[in-house]
């Protein structure tokens, strides 16, 4: 327990590290933007005096780093400034969308975590036969396809030539229109889920196959269990300890890929906030955007780190 405490208290330290460091590079990088925020709050029309005005009371014209530092004060108090000319509030903006991101995420993990694990399982107990084969080339072929070109294929088939799915438009909410929120999210986790799953499905497959060959394994059959028992009870236990590390650490990578996906359907979420951000040259919108994503993509792995060492009795001796 006192390993256990020691671990989960390493990760817990780094968190703050690791977000101030994430924080201070994206400051840093967009610095360099040569886009005036107040000719975008003022105008391209406004006099000089009033943008030496305007740079006076947000303190444009200090260094970087004294910005930075009143940048993550303002952060802290939930303050990420303010985007477009009728100076809407980032925050707003991004606790709409990351819902949408995050939901996008969990159903591209949650369908390519079902399907590869039952395919796993299901190659690893046919080893060789055509089951094995069959899926094997199914995995190479999901690993091999590029979401972003996955969406737009499903985007031509159930979309522009089955008229079944929508491709774009408003996002329902679940709660007053559960179908049509799931019509409109489902091509989107496809695309995510197909690259996850044709990965994780070898993974799985390769580490049943190992704990299938393994001692216990054979004593245990010629014990006279049946081979459904010692499957459910100790194979898959010990098999998913590595497949479910893996899966952890694709999490971050999914939320990343989702904001590339979310352009391509048209959905509100943080990669649409980012395409609105860089196109109508909001560098608030854009930094504080990225740097909740890149806070969500480390939280999120520190999360699966602590939960690999409840999983994982083994480790806790490190």
């Amino acid at each position: 327990m006192n390993n256990l405490m020691r671990l989960v208290g390493r990760r817990l330290i780094a968190l703050p590290i690791m977000a101030l460091g994430v924080s201070f590079l994206i400051f840093f990088l967009m610095s360099f933007s040569p886009i005036d925020p107040a000719y975008k709050a003022l105008g391209e029309a406004a006099t000089p005096q009033a943008i030496q005005n305007y740079h006076e009371d947000f303190g444009l014209d200090d260094p970087w780093p004294v910005r930075y530092v009143r940048y993550m004060g303002d952060l802290l108090h939930g303050d990420m400034g303010t985007y477009s000319a009728q100076r809407r509030p980032v925050a707003d903006r991004i606790a709409k969308a990351l819902p949408v991101t995050m939901q996008l995420t969990f159903f591209g993990l949650l369908l390519g975590t079902i399907v590869s694990f039952t395919l796993g399982v299901i190659a690893a107990l046919y080893r060789d036969g055509w089951p094995d084969q069959l899926i094997r080339l199914l995995s190479i072929a999901g690993l091999a396809t590029p979401s972003f070109w996955l969406a737009v294929l499903l985007i031509l088939i159930f979309s522009s030539f089955l008229k079944m799915l929508p491709a774009s438009g408003p996002l329902p909410s679940p709660s007053t229109n559960f179908g049509g929120y799931l019509a409109r999210m489902i091509m989107p986790a496809i695309s995510l889920a197909v690259p996850l799953t044709g990965q994780m499905t070898r993974i799985v497959r390769t580490a049943m196959v190992e704990e299938l060959d393994r001692d216990y394994v054979r004593t245990a059959k010629g014990s006279g269990l049946p081979k459904g028992v010692i499957i459910a009870r100790n194979v898959l236990r010990n098999a998913l300890i590595t497949p479910v590390t893996t899966l952890g650490m694709k999490i971050g990578y999914l939320m990343g890929g989702a904001v590339v996906i979310e352009v391509i359907f048209n959905l509100p979420g943080m990669g649409m906030a980012i395409l609105d951000g860089v196109s109508g040259n909001e560098p608030m919108l854009v930094m504080g955007v990225v740097i909740v994503v890149a806070l969500s993509f480390i939280i999120i792995n520190i999360v699966v780190d602590m939960l690999y060492l409840l999983i994982n009795p083994r480790i806790r001796s490190v």
